[in-house]
């Protein structure tokens, strides 16, 4: 990828909308350039596709953060427990006093709780904090 491919990225992540016209004149190469190279990335997997994001105040159902503190020497040996789990939507390792970061979108309060009493009542699991998401101000997400 070179500083033209970033810069398209760039410019789709700001508006992903935007027509290859306004594309190629931000990123100074012609319209053939621009969509030469926007179907290349789609291509390889690159830009792996487009979406909708919704603010949080207009989904339906809610979303939380889990953090989670294990037992198990890896974090990998516990992650089967999130992939079993159709509404979890990222799990990444964290430093400090717990281990995963989970985020969690689901259909309704209730199904988060019942998620959050599945997670908890893991062997390996030692500690769950829950932080349910109110509000959404920025999301970068490309």
């Amino acid at each position: 990828m070179d500083k033209f491919d970033k810069a398209i990225i760039n410019a789709l992540r700001q508006d992903a909308r935007q027509s290859v016209s306004s594309i190629a004149e931000a990123v100074s190469l012609s319209r053939s350039a621009v969509s030469e190279r926007i179907k290349k990335l789609e291509q390889t997997g690159i830009i792996r596709g487009y979406q909708v994001l919704l603010s949080e105040s207009q989904k339906e159902g809610v979303s939380a953060y889990f953090e989670i503190q294990h037992r198990c020497p890896r974090c990998a040996d516990v992650v089967h427990v999130f992939q079993s789990i159709p509404e979890v939507i990222t799990c990444r390792g964290i430093t400090g006093d717990m281990d995963l970061l989970v985020y969690v979108q689901a259909d309704s309060m209730r199904r988060l709780h019942e998620i959050r009493e599945y997670i908890d009542a893991q062997t390996d699991i030692i500690k769950l904090k829950t932080h349910v998401v109110m509000s959404e101000w920025i999301d970068n997400r490309g």
